[in-house]
């Protein structure tokens, strides 16, 4: 995820995933391209081809759909809201959480293990306070579904706490 505004009324933090994106189209095309390859060569075999074509092409499709999600979160002292808007193949989804309930955003972690290694992972969460009882009700919301090892969620976390505060300015 990015930062791509940072104002003093608004703050938008985005994820566009354009990498996988053309990386998943570059893998379905050579698959398709080279299951018509085989399917038109001369001394070629037509229903291996295109079974190749069509599994190779499917299973990029496949990956298309399930890993290309643009997530962008806007955070508007104009409007008092913050919205979470996503998109994929399969539609477009809006949220909108009004920004008093925001006290601060938190790091989540967990510990995953593999080849008997511990690693921790991380991923930034909003913590909504709701209704009267602010101090016992919160609401933890996060802002991406994976958990990374990177420096991502600890940059996107202190953006954003740091840019709460400065409403406190106007």
């Amino acid at each position: 995820m990015r930062i791509t505004r940072n104002t003093s009324d608004q703050l938008i933090i985005a994820n566009t995933p354009w990498l996988i994106g053309i990386m998943l189209i570059l893998f379905i095309l050579v698959f398709i391209g080279a299951g018509l390859l085989v399917a038109t060569a001369e001394d070629g075999d037509l229903w291996f081809g295109i079974l190749f074509g069509s599994l190779g092409g499917g299973l990029g499709i496949a990956a298309f759909c399930a890993f290309v999600r643009r997530v962008q979160i806007i955070f508007d002292r104009s409007t008092g809201k913050i919205s979470i808007r996503r998109q994929s193949v399969f539609g477009y989804s809006s949220a909108d959480h009004p920004l008093e309930q925001l006290p601060h955003v938190e790091i989540e972690q967990t510990t995953s293990f593999r080849d008997g290694r511990s690693s921790t992972l991380y991923r930034p969460t909003l913590i909504l306070a709701a209704g009267s009882s602010a101090a016992n009700t919160k609401t933890r919301i996060p802002i991406v579904a994976a958990y990374t090892n990177g420096a991502g969620p600890n940059r996107i976390a202190t953006a954003v706490n740091s840019w709460l505060p400065a409403k406190d300015l106007i």
